[in-house]
Parts: structure tokens; sequence; C-alpha cells
């Protein structure tokens, strides 16, 4: 793990378009990482698997939702997913398993398929696998989403800690 070596722990969150579910994700779990003391031993980000949105804002009704929860979505910028992402990160995060199977494909070696995980397995209670996507919903399926996505951030980033956390 790039933790133990002393660089950052490296996840990329990913979604489809990059404007909503994926910069929650990664807003929230360094949320959890700075409010942990452990934001400079994780670097986290988030791409889509389309290049619809690239270098847009999150979708509004995202920031809308963030800002609601506490936590600040405004300097997010989309983009695409690239295989350099793989060899950047220790762990790539896909939001439902249509990004799964998408990431998947893409993954050029075992050691990147290896890397792939959806965000709601790591949650215990979550009833489904899938990220539902809230762009064509209304503002209170935002704030649905966002709950489904701190739930099962905090239990990624309760799973992590403890191998990103310093030796004392």
């Amino acid at each position: 793990m790039a933790a133990s070596t002393g660089d950052p722990f490296r996840v990329v969150f990913v979604c489809t378009g990059n404007i909503c579910r994926s910069p929650m994700a990664d807003v929230v779990f360094r949320g959890f990482a700075d409010a942990a003391g452990l934001g400079g031993r994780v670097a986290s980000t988030s791409a889509g698997t389309g290049d619809w949105h690239v270098g847009e804002r999150a979708d509004q009704r995202t920031l809308d939702a963030l800002e609601r929860a506490g936590y600040d979505g405004t300097r997010h910028r989309a983009r695409q997913f690239t295989h350099s992402d793989f060899a950047h990160s220790d762990l790539v995060v896909a939001l439902d398993r249509s990004h799964e199977r998408i990431l998947r494909g893409w993954a050029r070696a075992e050691a990147d398929s290896d890397k792939i995980a959806l965000l709601l397995s790591f949650d215990p209670v979550a009833r489904s696998l899938d990220v539902p996507d809230p762009y064509y919903a209304g503002p209170g399926m935002f704030d649905e989403v966002l709950g489904m996505i701190e739930s099962a951030s905090r239990a990624l980033f309760r799973q992590l800690e403890p191998a990103i956390r310093p030796a004392n």
C-alpha cells in the first residue's frame, strides 16, 4: 500500500459524467480524512466514464446538497477516467455496477482489475450495490444519494484508516 511508503493512499471515485455522484464521494471521503487528521495521507479525486462534462463544475444540485450537509464542492471540475488512473491509484471506486463493468473492461492487467470496488460494497447496511443516478430527479434525490454516499464513504474510510494512519 502506498501509504506505508510515506506516499498518500490514492483513491478515485468513478460515475458516469463526473458531475453528481463521484464528486460527492470525493468531497465526502476527503472530509472524513481531514476530520481524522489524515488529509495528507489520502489523495482522492473523481472521474467519469464519459466525456460529456469534462471541464464543467459539478451539477448545481450536487453543490447545493453538499453545501446543505456542510461540504464544499466548488473546486470540482469534471474529467474522464483514463488508463493512467489505474497506475496512479491504489483504489478505483465505482458508484454503480455499470461503472464497475466499464472499468473492468478498461483494465489492462489483473492488478488494475484488483483495484476496482463498488462504493456500496463497503456499507454493511446498504440495500443495493448501486448508488442511483440523481441527474434526472429532483433535489431531494441528491440529498438521498448524498446520504448513501456518506454512509458508504464512512465505512470505506474506517476500513482504510488503520492502514493509512502513521505508526507511532
